[in-house]
């Protein structure tokens, strides 16, 4: 049966709320595969076809689409991508270097991310320390909704047998807590690799409660997913900002059919053009 909402999943294996955690099957298939189709780029192999003449047995001249690429052409292709590889050779080898035990940015106690939000830290057994965006790129932001109040998702965010917590809770007032760091892999989506290249965001309320989802929340939601899209150079679109439900293997509805994504976009969008 789907669960509603809140953050979900660890870091593998079967969280206390007894669904899959990141490394399993269920939960999101083959790591670094991506839910979106239009992530995934590429062609498929074109062999040039050879026109014969029926009658003569002979290969008739090549057109301008099938004609043959020169040794000049071939050698500009492979160094550029020689070139192309090299930069995603040495991208690879920084990220690795971000990965390697003892090796990590200095933090202050208590800082947080967003200017005007509380830090309120999760228990450390849910989420995993990380250099982000040095070692994981950030690409995207998942929207949830707690399915209780303010307090009982902080409540369980600091409880170890939790298995899950997200980056910030937003209130029905506006208020912004923040309980992980973004340079931190949160337990939120349920699903490792979603973690590893997204920030969560909770809302308080009940996703069956329309009147949970109050101005308030949808604005001070807004102006902290456009912060963090610009922090990160991500696109402010919903590939990009997706809901907990739309990720891989989830067993969660959260944000619900009430959540407003019109009117939240929206709201995004104007957020980054006053920030810009």
């Amino acid at each position: 049966m789907p669960r509603l909402g809140g953050a979900g999943g660890g870091d593998g294996g079967i969280d206390t709320a007894g669904h899959g955690g990141e490394d399993a099957e269920g939960a999101g298939g083959l790591r670094g595969v991506s839910h979106n189709p239009s992530r995934v780029r590429g062609r498929g192999n074109q062999d040039p076809r050879v026109s014969v003449d029926d009658h003569m047995g002979q290969r008739k001249a090549p057109k301008d689409g099938d004609r043959k690429v020169g040794r000049r052409a071939l050698l500009i292709g492979g160094t550029a991508a020689a070139v192309g590889t090299a930069v995603l050779a040495r991208d690879e080898l920084a990220r690795l270097w971000w990965r390697v035990p003892g090796v990590e940015k200095p933090r202050k106690e208590g800082e947080v991310d967003f200017a005007g939000a509380r830090w309120v830290a999760a228990s450390d057994a849910n989420w995993r320390r990380a250099d982000r965006p040095d070692d994981y790129g950030i690409d995207m932001v998942i929207i949830h909704v707690t399915q209780g109040s303010f307090a009982s998702a902080v409540k369980v965010f600091q409880d170890p047998e939790h298995g899950a917590a997200a980056h910030y809770i937003v209130r029905k007032d506006g208020h912004i807590t923040q309980m992980i760091r973004e340079l931190d892999v949160a337990y939120h989506a349920g699903n490792r690799d979603y973690n590893e290249r997204s920030i969560g965001i909770e809302h308080e309320g009940f996703v069956d409660r329309p009147q949970d989802l109050t101005d308030e929340m949808y604005e001070a939601s807004a102006r902290l997913t456009a912060r963090i899209c610009a922090r990160y150079d991500i696109p402010v679109d919903r590939e990009h900002i997706i809901g907990h439900v739309e990720v891989p293997g989830t067993d969660h509805t959260d944000p619900g059919e009430h959540w407003d994504w019109d009117r939240y976009m929206k709201l995004v969008r104007e957020a980054s053009t006053a920030k810009a």
